[in-house]
């Protein structure tokens, strides 16, 4: 789909739906949540509005920046909003923009051919969201200034000079009113900008960080886009022989297709020696965390095209079973972006596309382009196919591994693991199950534990790292059967969420480092293996208590959770010959009425509910801190090294 620039934006571009207010009582619907997540949205909203300028072609330039005072600016080169009278609303086009939720240039096609703000909420849900705004606008040579409060006007529209450039400023302050926090994350911030600089070539992105005392400046821009997108993901992994370079493929509807049908695709792939397969999907610059019909099409193509090829070359026997798409996909690194003037998108979190067409698109530019690659390359094919081939393997392996733990899982509890201390109530939603490590935490836990709601399950030391082994491995070791088995949902194909014997999975550890490698395990096998029971808040850590302080010659004293907390507590004494500190490095130090009252009991425990915000963010840092590259490690920790406080050896 060629870019046509535009050069009408207007006020007649600009339509009206109508109201603000609903908003401020109602952020969740608007940004989802009013927790860390929601407040780096209200940046995102604001720079997917100049990403809808540079994808019409008009802005180059992006600038970020992170003032003393949490506020933050989203500069860009682009047209600047339009400035006139709108005629409906007698007041600048500019403030109709800011404080009118369903107001945009994005409804009617005219003013931008391709956007990811579909629904016209983006900048009044900020302005809503903010308690002071600060809207600049550069445009027919001269520079216009608005201001705002808590999504009201306070400053009309002002002249305030002269320019011979183009652009919009918006400065924001967030509401601590509304929001849980208002301190921005650097890295959360530089991640998904980076991003936005990979799905959109040449586009310049810099993030300025004023609140150190050296401002810390990036800068990204990327020639290659996507290909540079998906060498960054394979950073450090080792590619397939021939595949240094990405296989690339675009194309686009034809010329003469309807509006409602015209799209762009573009894909780039990399095999890597790896197991897990890392592709992520964007409509419009937006991350569908949860596929669509772009997803569904690039997955067929790319199933066809490499089992099409295998058999015409022989490498396949007719009477072998296909390869399945989980095997071809075994290692592969993708990144598939379209473009469309239309997205349907399954609810406003814009997680999933709809848009049906874009399947049939996108299937037949990656058929075409993929089929023309492997016959063109036929070492690297060679390389693909050897790799799927060994997959369909571990497949095979996995399946019976599978079935096994399947087998086990059917009978009642009877059959449930050995170690397992079941509880009597049967309700999914009113159980719970801890996790505990060892013989001796988990016989604490059995005598502490509530018996009626409350199940313990003991792991016999370590389990394995699962981001670096085949399924087949993963699904054999006995102890990770045991855990699928206890839960009650199975894995892979047969995994249903539904079938869950307990609402609460329970990670409880020691307070060490032995005990923080645990929990690290197994985070990382529920993410990778049973993700769903993270997304539906299934999953927690408990936080048992590090120290307990008593008073000489008392009996009982007050158990510590923290060592803020401690410090706080042992001031209360004029000095330490009048108290003693007791820490808590292993549970099985503690009896059944400690473990009881400080970590099981509803009542008294903290429980931290394990969740993932960015999604992306989440599966970079599982694939670079738990996978066989030693490098990212490496530099994780050097970075982090000067946080230490106590180090455990």
């Amino acid at each position: 789909m060629a870019k046509e620039k535009t050069s009408s934006y207007s006020k007649d571009d600009i339509t009206v739906l109508e109201g603000l207010e609903p908003v401020r009582k109602r952020p969740g619907m608007y940004i989802g949540t009013t927790s860390s997540a929601g407040l780096h949205h209200l940046v995102w909203e604001i720079v997917d509005n100049s990403v809808d300028e540079a994808l019409a072609g008009f802005c180059t330039k992006i600038k970020v920046t992170v003032h003393a005072d949490n506020s933050v600016s989203v500069e860009d080169n682009g047209r600047g909003i339009p400035v006139d009278i709108y005629p409906k609303k007698k007041i600048p086009t500019l403030e109709v923009v800011l404080t009118i939720l369903h107001a945009g240039g994005k409804f009617d096609n005219s003013a931008y051919k391709v956007s990811g703000g579909l629904h016209g909420v983006g900048v009044s849900v900020v302005n809503a969201l903010s308690k002071r705004m600060i809207a600049e606008v550069k445009r027919d040579g001269k520079i216009y200034q608005m201001e705002f409060k808590r999504g009201k006007t306070t400053q009309k529209m002002k002249e305030i000079g002269k320019t011979k450039s183009t652009g919009t400023t918006i400065t924001f302050w967030p509401d601590d009113t509304i929001f849980e926090t208002t301190t921005y994350n650097f890295d959360t911030l530089r991640d998904r900008l980076q991003e936005t600089a990979f799905l959109n070539k040449n586009l310049k992105i810099v993030l300025t960080d004023e609140r150190e005392l050296i401002p810390r400046v990036v800068e990204y821009q990327y020639a290659g886009g996507i290909i540079d997108f998906v060498k960054y993901l394979n950073d450090e992994k080792t590619v397939l022989t021939g595949l240094s370079k990405p296989i690339y493929i675009e194309g686009s509807s034809e010329p003469d297709a309807p509006a409602s049908q015209m799209g762009e695709v573009e894909v780039a792939m990399q095999w890597n020696t790896e197991f897990n397969d890392r592709t992520l999907s964007f409509a419009n610059d937006i991350y569908t965390e949860e596929g669509g019909m772009h997803l569904e099409g690039f997955r067929t193509a790319l199933t066809k095209a490499v089992n099409d090829y295998g058999t015409r070359q022989g490498i396949l026997k007719e009477k072998d079973p296909k390869l399945t798409g989980d095997d071809i996909r075994e290692g592969l690194t993708a990144v598939i972006s379209v473009k469309l003037p239309d997205p349907q998108f399954e609810g406003q979190t814009k997680a999933k596309l709809g848009s049906s067409y874009m399947r049939t698109l996108t299937n037949k530019i990656v058929s075409s382009g993929l089929a023309e690659y492997l016959e063109e390359h036929p070492n690297q094919a060679k390389e693909i196919l050897k790799k799927a081939t060994q997959a369909a393997k571990g497949r095979l392996a996995a399946r019976k591994a599978r079935e096994a733990t399947r087998r086990k899982g059917l009978l009642e509890s009877a059959s449930l693991p050995g170690k397992l201390a079941d509880c009597s109530v049967k309700d999914p939603e009113m159980t719970e199950l801890f996790i505990v490590e060892g013989d001796s935490a988990g016989g604490s836990a059995k005598m502490a534990r509530d018996r009626s709601i409350q199940a313990v399950l003991p792991l016999r030391g370590k389990i394995l790292n699962v981001e670096r082994v085949q399924a087949h491995r993963a699904l054999s070791s006995d102890t990770i059967t045991s855990l699928i088995t206890a839960i009650g949902t199975g894995v892979g194909e047969e995994f249903s969420l539904e079938k869950a014997r307990y609402h609460k999975i329970v990670i409880m550890t020691d307070a060490d480092v032995d005990g923080s490698h645990i929990r690290i395990l197994l985070l990382t096998f529920f993410y990778r293996y049973m993700k769903p029971m993270i997304d539906a808040g299934y999953i927690y850590v408990a936080q048992p208590p590090l120290y307990q302080i008593k008073a000489k010659g008392k009996k009982h004293g007050k158990y510590i959770y923290t060592d803020e907390e401690l410090a706080v507590e042992a001031k209360q004494f004029e000095d330490s010959s009048k108290y003693t500190v007791q820490r808590y490095k292993g549970l099985g130090e503690m009896d059944p009425e400690q473990l009881w009252s400080t970590t099981m009991e509803p009542k008294n425990r903290i429980l931290l509910k394990v969740t993932i915000d960015d999604a992306m963010a989440a599966d970079r840092a599982v694939a670079d801190l738990m996978g066989n590259q030693v490098e990212k490690r490496k530099d994780f920790i050097q970075t982090h090294a000067k946080d230490v406080r106590f180090l455990d050896i």
